[in-house]
């Protein structure tokens, strides 16, 4: 996404629910000078690129996020790992650049993403339902 279009996408992302031009305009508006037409066409290239559904509502649209900022942020992740030829060493520099937050959200995200399938339904178990 190019800078325009991010900032057009962190209101959507924000704002979690259909906006129209207008609204996007307008605040865009307390930040930069920028045109009707300008947040039109950006819009509408995001919906092109698939990152918003549009609705009509009279003469205009109605625009809202296809996926969330984390699903966004986790496809560039992925994008810029994949052209990596060597992965581990990719992520090993990756990770020294973390602050220690990031670090401790990445621990986390790691033990959520490692739980087995199998798990109990109750959340505070930690049996199995095989009994372990």
């Amino acid at each position: 996404m190019g800078e325009l279009e991010d900032a057009v996408m962190t209101r959507v992302w924000k704002w979690n629910r259909p906006v129209t031009v207008r609204e996007v305009l307008e605040d865009l508006q307390k930040e930069r000078s920028i045109a009707y037409t300008t947040v039109m066409t950006v819009l509408d290239n995001l919906h092109q690129k698939g990152w918003v559904r549009r609705e009509a509502e009279g003469r205009a649209y109605r625009y809202e996020a296809v996926s969330t900022r984390a699903a966004y942020a986790a496809a560039l992740m992925n994008e810029a790992w994949s052209q990596s030829d060597n992965a581990a060493a990719a992520l090993v520099a990756f990770f020294g650049m973390m602050s220690e937050e990031q670090r401790q959200s990445l621990t986390d995200a790691v033990r959520i993403a490692q739980l087995p399938e199998t798990r109990d339904e109750n959340p505070g178990s930690t049996e199995d339902r095989s009994g372990r």
